[in-house]
């Protein structure tokens, strides 16, 4: 399995990205996909997560209502756009799979890892 994140940069306060993570290797009908983010010095923490098959999207409260996660099941894409950007949001954002759902705010479930993209929100 192989995940690659995308579309990380710069942006003030107040603005918007939108992060793709493309996923390949098998198929990902009973999967979990999730975004999680590291700022520096500090732990990998869960953003949000999404049913494959259900797209149902869960969030941590500091992201509720301003991201939204969603997938593309035919390109085996999941997206996370990010608007009302805060400087707080600034980390490096990586995506993730794992089977099942118990358990989906832990990183330390998950079993497969993209390589991470920078984000960051100047004030």
């Amino acid at each position: 399995v192989q995940l690659q994140a995308s579309g990380g940069g710069l942006v003030q306060a107040g603005g918007s990205l939108r992060l793709s993570c493309a996923a390949s290797g098998r198929s990902f009908s009973r999967y979990f996909m999730g975004w999680f983010r590291q700022a520096p010095g500090l732990e990998r923490v869960f953003v949000a997560a999404i049913s494959w098959t259900g797209g149902t999207g869960y969030y941590v409260d500091s992201v509720k209502g301003r991201f939204t996660i969603s997938r593309d099941r035919a390109k085996n894409t999941v997206f996370l756009q990010m608007n009302s950007l805060k400087p707080e949001d600034t980390a490096v954002y990586y995506c993730a799979v794992r089977g099942g759902s118990a358990g989906y705010t832990d990183p330390t479930l998950y079993d497969y890892w993209g390589q991470g993209t920078q984000v960051t929100v100047s004030s």
